[in-house]
């Protein structure tokens, strides 16, 4: 009769487990697609899109917009990452660019991720990112720092009654995963 109890546990702990690795498969790679797909066809979320190439250059001088910069790690990343400038004050329609700092702490190489964020969440539409570290995975040495660089415009039709952007920034430490992706592109390689 014991032996048969500690079968059931088995089973159960064993489909138990099973579980729980689907469930964080799920929340790694099924969910962030379909989170990103949901924010740009409703427009939520301060999503701003991805990279945006200037057609008409106008500025328009009679007004100017403050546009701040905010950075935040991921509870698992230990790198410092924070904006060189905290904020700025541009016209609509002129380029600016800045830069976030980034230092991987660790004693070893790591890859970062950082994942944007716009408030107030109807500006992002008119927040266009020219280049940007977010377009790319940022891998750093060991100890090693960089400044990473970007460049946006607002539009010229941005709403009258938006005065303040904030851009939130937010890394990710995606060492693992952009490691599989290496093995997988050189397998098919």
């Amino acid at each position: 009769m014991a032996q048969a109890t500690d079968k059931n546990i088995a089973k159960l702990s064993f489909k138990l487990l099973g579980l729980v690795v689907v469930m964080f498969a799920f929340a790694m790679w099924v969910m962030p697609p379909l989170y990103n797909a949901l924010c740009e066809v409703l427009g939520i979320n301060g999503k701003t899109g991805r990279q945006y190439t200037v057609v008409d250059s106008q500025v328009d001088t009679s007004r100017t917009v403050k546009v701040q910069f905010v950075a935040q790690n991921n509870e698992a990343m230990p790198w410092e990452f924070s904006p060189n400038t905290s904020q700025v004050v541009v016209h609509p329609g002129e380029s600016a660019t800045v830069t976030y700092y980034a230092k991987n702490t660790q004693d070893r190489y790591m890859v970062s991720q950082a994942i944007p964020s716009l408030v107030p969440s109807r500006a992002a539409e008119y927040f266009h990112k020219t280049e940007c570290f977010c377009f790319n995975q940022q891998p750093l040495a060991a100890g090693a720092n960089a400044d990473l660089a970007l460049q946006f415009i607002v539009d010229r039709d941005l709403p009258k009654d938006i005065h303040v952007i904030t851009l939130s920034y937010t890394i990710f430490d995606v060492t693992e995963m952009a490691a599989k992706q290496d093995s997988v592109a050189a397998a098919s390689q």
